[in-house]
């Protein structure tokens, strides 16, 4: 995955405070699968753990743990330095960008499932250590990993951060924390399995079982996508998040619902057109809005306000074209509703400002 270069100096206090401030669920073992790499292209480990604050004598500890922040930002140093996004999972490098490519791959899907189904198998193409396959029976969605050859002490450490990407880029590609039934893993539980139902949170956790997986709830694969290139492009300047931390969906719909009123005018848009064009249901457009604190109708409320307020204030245009340029039917109904935003007749209003600007 793409995320921005770190420093290449020691880091500062309170860089160093920062990254160590939240709470370290992040077991050892997979610091020690990262030093392995490095050790197998005969490559030091030092810069990069010293870029994630994480002391070389703790290292062996398997009683420490580290943050999800030193987490990304070793997984960050070591992407860059070995040019390898799988970390040394597989037999070959995945160069830098591979991840990117897959996910590029997927972005122009019209639904879930079939953004999934892109991604399984162009992970193939460019891995072949490894198959992932996307089922669905009775309501139920399983993502199976299957080991084409043995990934021997690298076995963990993949498998859980292939499951953990795909899983957070599904989240983000609708913008919802894809809550999981169930995840499964055909390895001995480990000492640190606590870990566990923080990354695959809220499902059950097997272990010991014939393949590793992921179900939850099949309705997720019909969900319109609420990415597109433009938010894919923002994404890939820090994509580690998605895959070290669980997915919370971001609120920016007020302001891309805002920026869709201003540029075509809000009257000009429904709940109906803002929704095709966010690739949203209406039902999920008004619960998201809700989410956020706001309604459709406040919004566009917001939006004729600012727009009768710039043009009372930078043009002389008379009282009714103002209220035409608003969306209003008339006159009247506009200076009732400006009173109630300002207080003031949109008359009073232009008149109060013009005296404050001498």
């Amino acid at each position: 995955m793409l995320t921005p270069s770190l420093v290449k100096t020691p880091l500062p206090h309170h860089a160093s405070s920062v990254l160590k401030s939240h709470p370290a669920i992040t077991p050892m073992a997979f610091v020690q699968a990262i030093v392995r790499a490095y050790e197998a292209r005969q490559m030091s480990a030092l810069g990069a753990l010293e870029k994630a604050q994480i002391p070389p004598e703790l290292i062996n500890d398997a009683q420490e743990r580290i943050t999800a922040l030193q987490m990304e930002a070793l997984s960050d140093a070591a992407m860059r330095e070995l040019d390898d996004e799988a970390l040394g999972w597989f037999e070959r490098r995945l160069p830098w960008g591979s991840y990117g490519m897959l996910a590029r791959a997927s972005i122009s899907a019209p639904h879930l499932g079939l953004a999934l189904a892109r991604w399984c198998r162009h992970h193939g193409l460019i891995a072949q250590d490894l198959q992932l396959q996307l089922g669905e029976q009775a309501g139920i969605a399983t993502l199976t990993l299957h080991e084409s050859r043995p990934l021997g002490s690298m076995r963990e450490f993949c498998m859980v951060s292939v499951l953990r990407n795909i899983h957070g880029f599904a989240s983000w590609l609708i913008n919802e924390p894809i809550s999981l039934l169930h995840a499964s893993f055909p390895f001995a539980e480990p000492a640190h399995a606590d870990v566990y139902k923080v990354l695959f949170a809220p499902g059950s956790i097997a272990f010991g079982a014939p393949v590793a997986s992921l179900q939850f709830e099949a309705r997720w694969l019909q969900a319109p996508l609420a990415r597109d290139e433009a938010a894919l492009n923002r994404m890939l300047q820090r994509a580690l998040p998605i895959q070290v931390r669980p997915y919370q969906r971001e609120k920016t719909l007020v302001q891309r619902v805002r920026h869709l009123l201003a540029a075509s005018g809000e009257e000009q848009q429904t709940a109906e057109t803002l929704s095709r064009q966010l690739h949203l249901s209406q039902r999920s457009l008004h619960r998201q809005l809700k989410e956020e604190g706001v309604s459709l109708q406040a919004l566009k409320d917001d939006i004729r306000r600012e727009r009768a307020i710039a043009l009372l204030l930078r043009t002389s245009r008379p009282i009714k074209r103002v209220a035409q340029a608003c969306g209003f039917l008339n006159d009247k109904s506009f200076i009732r509703a400006f009173r109630l935003w300002t207080g003031l007749s949109p008359s009073e209003f232009r008149k109060t400002a013009g005296q404050r600007a001498v």
